[in-house]
C-alpha cells in the first residue's frame, strides 16, 4: 500500500483505510501478459478529486497515477442549455460513439488498455497493441488516449451499427493521465492524423446558438442509426455536454428491458424522460409523434416477453458475444479477468486455426433469469 499513498498522497493508514472500505481494488490479474506492472489498483467510486476508475500503478521502475475518465453532463433540451453552458465559445460538434469507454496508456515498454471502472482488460489490450502506435508515448509519455472501442467482437457493449466485424478504437480525447488536463480539439486532430489514430466524426463546428443546425446534424444520425453527439469547446477549457438521438434512448430501453432485474430503475426512466423532452423540442408532426410513442412502447414491451418466453422453455437469460483471441494464453486470462469482475459467464472456442481463437461469451443474466422464474411459479413481483 505504500506505493499508493506515495501516489494519491495520503498516509499509509488512509491508504488502507480505503481498501477496507472496499473503495481501492484490485484492477488487474497479475500475468506474464502484463510484463510492466507489478502492482495496480483501482478507485471503485469518486474519493476527493479522484475520478471513480482511477488507477495506481507501480512498474519497476516507476509509479504514477491514471486518472479515471470524467462523467460528462447530459443536455436535455438543446435550447437555451447550450447557449448557457458555452456562451459564445465555439464548439465541435462530436459524434458519440456506441462502444465501451478506454484509456490507453504505456507502462514501462507496453500499451495497456483500461476500462471505465479502472480494470486493465487483457482482451482489449491485446486488439490495442496491434492497433495503437507506441511511438505516440515517445513524444507525448504523460498522456493518455481516450477512445471509444467499437464492433461486434465486444465483451462489454456489442454494436452492429458501423459494419465493423472486429474491435477498432476511435480517438476522442487526449488527456494528461496525472492530471486529466485535455488537450484541444484542432490539436487533437492534428495528432490523429499525424500518428495515423482513427478519431470520431466531428460533424459541425459552430456557434451554440445556431441550433437548428444542430438539430440537422442530430436528425441526419437518428436516420442512420447512431448513438448521438458530445458537445465540446473548441480550446476544451469549459467541459463536455452530451446529447443522444431517439433511437439510441430505444435501443437502451430495449437492452434495459431484456435484462430488466440487472438494471436500477433510474436508467430506465431517464431514457423515457430524454425522448419525452426531446419530443417537446424538435416538436414533431402527429405522425412523428405517434411512430415515436409506438418505438418507444416497442423497446420497453417486446424484450420483456421475449426474456418471459426464454425462462418459460426453461433457458436462462443470457447475453452472448463472439470474441477473438490471437494468443490462447489471452483468452485464459481473459477468463481470470471476468472471474475478478464478478461476471456469471460461459464460454466454449467454436471455431480456431492458425492465426485466432473464436469463442462464444454468454453472461448469464442471473437476476432477471430467477425474477422471472419466481413469477412463473405464482410468486408476488415484491
Amino acid at each position: 500500500m505504500n506505493f499508493v499513498a506515495r501516489a494519491l498522497n495520503l498516509s499509509i493508514s488512509a491508504a488502507e483505510r480505503l481498501r477496507e472500505r472496499n473503495i481501492l481494488k484490485r484492477a488487474f490479474v497479475k500475468h506474464d501478459f502484463f510484463p510492466d506492472i507489478v502492482e495496480a489498483l483501482r478507485l471503485d467510486r469518486k474519493f476527493g478529486f479522484y475520478e471513480e476508475g482511477t488507477v495506481v500503478i507501480k512498474t519497476r521502475t516507476d509509479e504514477f497515477v491514471v486518472r479515471g475518465f470524467p462523467k460528462i453532463k447530459r443536455a436535455l433540451t438543446l435550447k437555451p442549455t447550450l447557449k448557457r453552458h458555452f456562451g459564445n465559445r465555439m464548439i465541435a460538434v462530436e459524434e458519440k460513439m456506441n462502444g465501451y469507454n478506454v484509456r490507453i496508456i504505456r507502462a514501462g515498454d507496453s500499451i495497456y488498455a483500461i476500462t471505465r471502472r479502472g480494470l486493465i482488460c487483457p482482451y482489449t489490450t491485446e486488439k490495442a497493441r496491434l492497433e495503437i502506435p507506441l511511438d505516440f508515448f515517445d513524444e507525448y509519455p504523460e498522456f493518455m488516449l481516450c477512445c471509444e472501442a467499437i464492433g461486434r467482437a465486444s465483451p462489454y457493449v456489442q454494436s452492429y451499427t458501423y459494419d465493423i466485424p472486429g474491435l477498432e478504437f476511435y480517438l476522442f480525447d487526449i488527456r494528461n493521465r496525472r492530471t486529466n488536463e485535455p488537450i484541444g480539439v484542432e490539436e487533437r486532430e492534428e495528432i490523429a492524423d499525424r500518428y495515423e489514430i482513427k478519431m470520431v466524426d466531428i460533424l459541425l463546428k459552430t456557434n451554440p446558438e445556431k441550433v437548428e443546425d444542430i438539430k440537422t446534424v442530430i436528425e441526419e444520425l437518428n436516420s442512420r442509426g447512431r448513438e448521438g453527439v458530445v458537445f465540446k469547446d473548441i480550446e476544451m477549457k469549459i467541459d463536455p455536454m452530451k446529447y443522444t438521438t431517439s433511437l439510441s434512448n430505444c435501443y437502451d430501453l430495449n437492452y434495459a428491458f431484456r435484462f430488466f432485474a440487472e438494471y436500477a430503475r433510474d436508467f430506465m426512466i431517464s431514457r423515457i424522460v430524454r425522448e419525452a423532452f426531446q419530443s417537446f423540442e424538435f416538436q414533431n408532426g402527429k405522425r412523428e409523434f405517434e411512430e415515436r410513442c409506438f418505438r418507444l412502447g416497442k423497446s420497453i414491451l417486446k424484450p420483456l416477453i421475449e426474456s418471459i418466453q426464454d425462462v418459460k422453455m426453461g433457458k436462462k437469460i443470457v447475453e452472448a458475444s463472439e470474441l477473438y483471441f490471437y494468443n490462447r494464453e489471452v483468452l485464459e486470462l481473459f477468463k481470470m479477468h471476468l472471474k475478478l469482475l464478478g461476471v456469471d459467464f460461459r464460454m466454449k472456442v467454436i471455431d480456431e486455426d492458425d492465426e485466432k481463437i473464436k469463442v462464444l461469451l454468454e453472461r448469464v443474466m442471473r437476476s432477471t433469469t430467477d425474477r422471472i422464474r419466481k413469477i412463473l411459479n405464482g410468486n408476488p413481483w415484491r
